[in-house]
């Protein structure tokens, strides 16, 4: 069996029809920014994995798939033999902790246990995706509860928003930096007001988190409210920034499309930065594309909402460097922007947290780097991606070929900073089984 669609890929549809066989299950993909591609490709095989179905990958760059020899011969193995051999020598179990490491992640974790990481749930699961939703009986062991809210809530709550609360965030967005592209060619109906909506909608959201007394937000952000609300990007963007209207100087971590698989890194990551004297953003993407610069492959990291201020910037008091377009009206009729940046260089730890065909939690942890790119090719990768999205070129410390054949999802959480050891023993000491995708073998 060969899965093939030719649109976006929710996995809801697209497992439904094989889950439960044990035939040979192929997924080929382009190799692409736009889509479906390598994204869909992701999500599908990561959240197969989730419901214990087993499945092939193929991907290809090439316009004619048969003029690509490493893809032919895959292609070949797996009709031969009904699956495909990959290399692991890039998947490590295993490495050397410092003893200061383990201490930091000790101190976090004694935290959690002292109470427990409230996640409120805009939304019920993930967006499009199987993989991205653990719920209770997963939550609970790692010291995460879920409380669900319905997102119809925000239709009567964002009335309750008093108009000067607003016009106080927006004074605060333009003071500290934003760049709005209100009225633009194919934007005209991005306008101040579609602004101070989306902020009505952050306020809304902020004050639902200090109701429950929430530590971290997953917000599903499409599903149902498409042309009811403008979207919650901005919002997103905001809530997980420092400098944030009615902040208190600290993200709020958020999650976009509702996915717990990065929620609950993010806040683990959040957690040991913070610890460890370090600004505590954490960035949420999408892994949505790359390729070879100078020899060394870069992975494209975008998504629409969900990433900090700190990114663009690297300035905890600031939201300079902040852009927000309109959100493509192919996505959202409502008008509303996104929260979009170029990412600064500097040495990263990524991570992610999914569940493995025994239904039992896995984190994934990296390290690497993001990297400036000339200004001519951050463009051209950019506009063949999404332009109104934020922009991270990363190198994440293994091979196209790891990601692509082992990675379980098409997110990725990514800190500026070097919390790589500390959160292997947090997850660790936590019950997760840590995963740790690197290129150079690991004592």
């Amino acid at each position: 069996m060969i899965g093939l669609f030719v649109h976006w890929a929710y996995a809801p549809h697209t497992v439904d029809g094989v889950v439960g066989k044990s035939n040979p299950l192929l997924l080929a993909s382009n190799f692409s920014g736009t889509w479906p591609g390598l994204v869909a490709l992701l999500n599908t095989a990561a959240s197969l994995e989730s419901v214990g179905r087993a499945a092939s990958r193929i991907w290809t760059d090439a316009d004619d798939w048969t003029a690509d020899r490493s893809f032919m011969d895959r292609l070949a193995e797996w009709c031969e033999t009904g699956r495909i051999e990959e290399n692991c020598s890039e998947l490590h179990d295993h490495c050397t902790i410092p003893d200061a490491a383990e201490t930091l992640a000790h101190r976090v974790l004694d935290g959690i246990h002292a109470r427990r990481v409230l996640a409120l749930m805009l939304g019920d699961t993930s967006m499009g995706m199987i993989n991205g939703y653990f719920g209770p009986r997963v939550l609970a062991p790692l010291g995460f509860s879920e409380h669900k809210v319905d997102q119809a809530w925000l239709l009567e709550r964002v009335g309750l928003v008093d108009d000067r609360r607003v016009e106080d965030a927006f004074r605060f967005v333009t003071d500290r930096g934003v760049t709005f592209h209100w009225g633009e060619p194919d934007a005209e109906d991005f306008t101040e007001a579609a602004t101070r909506e989306q902020l009505r909608g952050y306020l809304a959201v902020l004050d639902l988190a200090r109701e429950f007394q929430a530590d971290c937000i997953g917000w599903q952000y499409q599903l149902g409210l498409l042309k009811l609300l403008p979207p919650s990007d901005f919002a997103e963007g905001l809530l997980n920034s420092h400098a944030r209207p009615e902040g208190d100087g600290h993200p709020l971590i958020t999650a976009t499309e509702a996915d717990q698989g990065n929620l609950v890194p993010m806040e683990l990551m959040k957690r040991l930065l913070e610890a460890k004297g370090l600004p505590g953003a954490v960035m949420f993407h999408d892994v949505r594309w790359g390729a070879e610069h100078d020899g060394r492959f870069l992975w494209v990291l975008l998504n629409s909402g969900s990433c900090s201020a700190f990114a663009f910037n690297l300035d905890v008091d600031s939201l300079a460097g902040v852009h927000s377009y309109r959100q493509p009206s192919g996505y959202f009729p409502v008008p509303g922007g996104t929260f979009a940046g170029v990412s600064q260089p500097g040495k990263i730890t990524w991570s992610r947290a999914w569940l493995d065909r025994q239904g039992q939690p896995v984190l994934d942890v990296g390290r690497g780097e993001s990297v400036a790119l000339p200004e001519q090719v951050r463009e051209s990768w950019w506009r063949g991606t999404t332009r109104q999205w934020p922009f991270m070129a990363a190198d994440l410390g293994c091979s196209k070929e790891t990601i692509m054949a082992h990675y379980m999802s098409n997110h990725v959480a990514v800190a500026y900073g070097d919390i790589f050891a500390e959160l292997i023993a947090l997850g660790r000491a936590m019950g997760f089984r840590v995963r740790i995708l690197a290129r150079d073998h690991l004592s």
